[in-house]
Order: C-alpha cells, then sequence, then structure tokens
C-alpha cells in the first residue's frame, strides 16, 4: 500500500503547505451555503494537517542542514530568491500551526453566525501566513508572510470581536506594525553587509560588534513586541480577550511563538556578540514577565483575561531559555513554544465552550459547573495542572529544561524565577477548584449540557499531545536537537 509519505515525495512539499490554504480559501469564496462552507473549511485544513505529517516522517534529526529545500529566482537584480526550508526548529511550528487550525474550524463552528464565508477565508489566508514564516530562507519573502499575518488577524479581532473590538484591533495592529518597521530596517541592514537576502548566508557574517548592536536592537523591539515580552506587552490581553474563539487560540498557539522564533532565526546566530552582550538584560526581563504575568493572572477574575496574563509568563520561561545560551535553555524553550501552543490553545477553547453556554467568562458566573458537565471539568482540569507544569503533562519538562539551562547560566536568576513556578500553580488551582467544585448556586447551570461529540473531537487531540510531551518528549527533543546546536554554534562562535 502507497504510504502518504511515499505519494509526497516528489512534490514541493512546502509550496504545497503554504499555498492550498490560498487554494481553499478561493474554493470557499465561491460558496454560498454557511453548513458547506464550514464542511469545506474543516476538510481542507484536515487534509493540509495530513499532508503535513510527511515532515515529521521524512525529517532527518541528525543533521542540522535545512531540508525539504526549494530555492528559484524571484528578483534577481534585487538578489530576492523564492527560498523555503525547515530544520529542527521550524519543523515542529509548522506541524503545530497544520494541527491547531482544523480545530479553530471546530471551535468557531457554532461561535460564528455572522460573515461565516469571510471568517473562514481569514483563517485560510492566515494558515498560509503562518507557514510562510517558519519556512521563508529569504529575508524578503520572511517579512512578506510576516506581513500578510497582520491584516487577517487584525479583521478577525476588528470584525467578530467583543464590543471592545475595535480598540483591540487597532491596537494590536499599531504595536505590530511598528515592530515591522524596525524588523525591515534590520533586514535591509544585513542586506547591504551580506550580499543577499538569504537567512542561512546571514548566519555566522563577519559584522563587527557595533553594527551588531543595532541590528539587534531592531531585531528586538520588533520580536519582543511580537512575543510580547515586557514592558511590551499590553496589546496582548485586549486582542485576546475581545477576539473570537479561534482568534484567541492563533494568537496563543502560533503567532507569540513568532516572536520567539525570531529570536532563534535571527538574533543569536546573526548577531552572537549583541546576543551576548544584552542577554543579561533580557533575562531580568524575563524574570519580570515571569512574575509580573503571574500576579496579573492571579488578580483577574475574567478567564480570558487569566489565560492571557498567564501566557505573558509562560513565554517569559521561553525567553529566559533563549538566552541563558545552553542546549537545556534552548531545547527547553522550543519546548516550552509547542507546549504553550497545546495548552493555552486548549484553554481558550476551554473558555469559548463556557461562553457559548452561559454568555459570561466570570469566574463567578462559572463556578460550580463540575456536577453538570462533568467530561468538560476532566478536560479543562487536565488543561489546567498542564499549565501549571503537573509533572507528566507536556509543560513540566519544558519548564525544567529551561529553569536548569538558567541554572547553568545563573544561580540568581533562576532562583528569582521560581516563583513564577508557584505563581502558576496558584492561580491555575484557583481556577479549577472554583470552576469544577465552586459552591456558587447559579440556575442558569442546572440547564448546562456537556461537551458534545464535536467538542470532544475539537479537545482530544491537544489532550493526547499534552501526555504525549509529559510522558515521552524524547521525539521532539530529537528532532532539535541538532539545530539547537548549531544555533549555539553560531551564538557562541
Amino acid at each position: 500500500m502507497t504510504t502518504l509519505s511515499q505519494l509526497t515525495a516528489g512534490w514541493p512539499l512546502l509550496s504545497v503547505l503554504i499555498f492550498s490554504p490560498l487554494v481553499a480559501a478561493a474554493g470557499a469564496a465561491l460558496i454560498g451555503s454557511e453548513r458547506v462552507l464550514r464542511w469545506w473549511t474543516l476538510a481542507c485544513t484536515t487534509l493540509i494537517a495530513l499532508v503535513s505529517l510527511p515532515l515529521w516522517w521524512r525529517f532527518d534529526a541528525g543533521t542540522a542542514a535545512f531540508q525539504f529545500r526549494e530555492h528559484a529566482a524571484w528578483i534577481p537584480a534585487l538578489k530576492i530568491d523564492y527560498s523555503l526550508g525547515l530544520d529542527g526548529i521550524s519543523v515542529l511550528l509548522v506541524l503545530l500551526t497544520t494541527l491547531i487550525m482544523p480545530l479553530c474550524v471546530l471551535a468557531s463552528w457554532n461561535y460564528i453566525k455572522v460573515r461565516v464565508k469571510e471568517f473562514m477565508i481569514c483563517l485560510l489566508v492566515m494558515e498560509t501566513a503562518m507557514i510562510g514564516v517558519f519556512s521563508a530562507l529569504d529575508a524578503i519573502l520572511f517579512f512578506i508572510f510576516w506581513e500578510a499575518m497582520l491584516i487577517p488577524m487584525a479583521i478577525l479581532i476588528g470584525v467578530w470581536g467583543g464590543p471592545r473590538r475595535i480598540y483591540a484591533s487597532l491596537k494590536f495592529f499599531i504595536y505590530t506594525m511598528a515592530g515591522s518597521v524596525m524588523l525591515l530596517v534590520a533586514l535591509i541592514a544585513l542586506r547591504l553587509q551580506s550580499g543577499d537576502f538569504s537567512i542561512p548566508g546571514m548566519m555566522g557574517g563577519d559584522y563587527s560588534a557595533g553594527f551588531q548592536g543595532w541590528v539587534f536592537a531592531a531585531f528586538f523591539l520588533s520580536f519582543a513586541i511580537k512575543v510580547p515580552m515586557f514592558p511590551f506587552h499590553t496589546w496582548l490581553p485586549a486582542a485576546h480577550v475581545e477576539a473570537p474563539t479561534a482568534g484567541s487560540v492563533i494568537l496563543a498557539s502560533v503567532l507569540l511563538k513568532m516572536g520567539t522564533y525570531g529570536f532563534l532565526r535571527f538574533c543569536l546566530p546573526i548577531t552572537p556578540l549583541a546576543a551576548q552582550n544584552f542577554a543579561p538584560w533580557i533575562l531580568a526581563l524575563s524574570v519580570v514577565a515571569i512574575i509580573y504575568g503571574g500576579l496579573t493572572a492571579l488578580a483577574q477574575s475574567d478567564l480570558k483575561k487569566l489565560v492571557a496574563y498567564s501566557s505573558v509568563g509562560h513565554m517569559g520561561f521561553a525567553t529566559l531559555g533563549i538566552f541563558s545560551l545552553n542546549v537545556n535553555g534552548l531545547e527547553g524553550a522550543t519546548l516550552v513554544m509547542i507546549n504553550h501552543g497545546v495548552t493555552t490553545g486548549a484553554l481558550f477553547i476551554c473558555v469559548g465552550i463556557l461562553y457559548e453556554r452561559l454568555h459570561t467568562r466570570e469566574l463567578n458566573a462559572v463556578a460550580g459547573i463540575g456536577r453538570f458537565m462533568p467530561v468538560f471539568t476532566g478536560f479543562f482540569g487536565v488543561f489546567c495542572l498542564s499549565s501549571l507544569a503537573f509533572p507528566g503533562t507536556n509543560s513540566f519538562i519544558g519548564e525544567f529544561l529551561v529553569l536548569a539551562g538558567s541554572f547553568e547560566h545563573s544561580k540568581l536568576v533562576t532562583i528569582c524565577a521560581i516563583p513564577g513556578v508557584i505563581l502558576a500553580a496558584a492561580y491555575m488551582l484557583r481556577v479549577l477548584q472554583r470552576v469544577a467544585w465552586g459552591g456558587t448556586n447559579n440556575p442558569e447551570h442546572s440547564g448546562l449540557t456537556d461537551l458534545n461529540f464535536r467538542e470532544i473531537v475539537t479537545l482530544a487531540p491537544l489532550l493526547v499531545f499534552v501526555f504525549w510531551i509529559g510522558l515521552n518528549p524524547q521525539p521532539f527533543i530529537r528532532v532539535m536537537h541538532a539545530s539547537v546546536l548549531q544555533v549555539l554554534q553560531y551564538a557562541n562562535g
């Protein structure tokens, strides 16, 4: 029997993955029935996820070289090429993206009731941009995909968001656009020094310390806004709270990872001297983000705000690991990126499920639903334990490696970050206790229905990854290991 891997062996697989969602969006534009439109988008995103699986099966973890390479001259006069490829870090992020998209469609099945066609088209265009960002090996191609993601995300928030959606959409757009300007400046400066826009060609270049400092500063501002790092985080809670469920999931699971991916792809291998010089300051900001995110999440009564502020803390662990500049730190940071995408995406879906039933996200209003929705509470409980990095769940191994890496780099930094772990346990256990066993007698709870088949199918794949990565992280570490070593070689060279 012909396997999917054999069937796709001769394909330009990355181009297929990047442009298939655009083809699906063109097809969606021709569909008049909302029911057919939902099924069409679900079928297309699921097929794209299946087509992406050979990236895992065919990936050679023994080399740090970029794989699945595609290259063609695009604008020769400016030395801009259509160049694609994946290493052990980016392949995991592409697979995370293709996994999340069908779940976003399922989570929006009944949530989105107006302009369904435009909503589904926005999701598909977003998928093209996100896969493109992680696959591009030409700096201008990377920047085009980076910018292409901005508009559909702003539309998702501004059209299908909550009461303050216009404010949240504009804030997201302005912050991200400001970062994009700095990114473009840095890329042009590197082009003038290196001679072309090839990202691998820029790595390990002989740049002066002063030049690296200015380029790193531009990169840092762009990527720190996207992560978002403290104090550039203020756009995130507004965007998460006002976005529809699918928008919040995409933001948490994929878009925030573009910032940390930028640190790994650009800052460490291209500006290593500056990365080493700025590392102590960024580690300090990471610790502040971890503590600030935990304290702010602990103070929230809106479930969506709570999960949003927890993201600030979790992504603080990612930047802590990256700028520890050692193997444990970088591998832990990459796992934190994947785990945060799985767990926080699942929590936003859970909050959306509650909102569809009760039309509120206030903790007091949803307290005590455990006896009416036991299946939901089981899923929600596992994702809460994962978020606080309970041993045996996916987040534990990522944060453990990050703390091991930071301890190797600086014992003081690690000691300062430890309270963030305690705060995560405090706010997630508080939420779980109130939601599952809270004593509020809300008369609306008696009419609640537990998860239906569609909702179980939406959450089940994420539950699988919580335990797969938590109990057997080695396959994921093996895939990224050679690429992490190469990044460190550049960073310490």
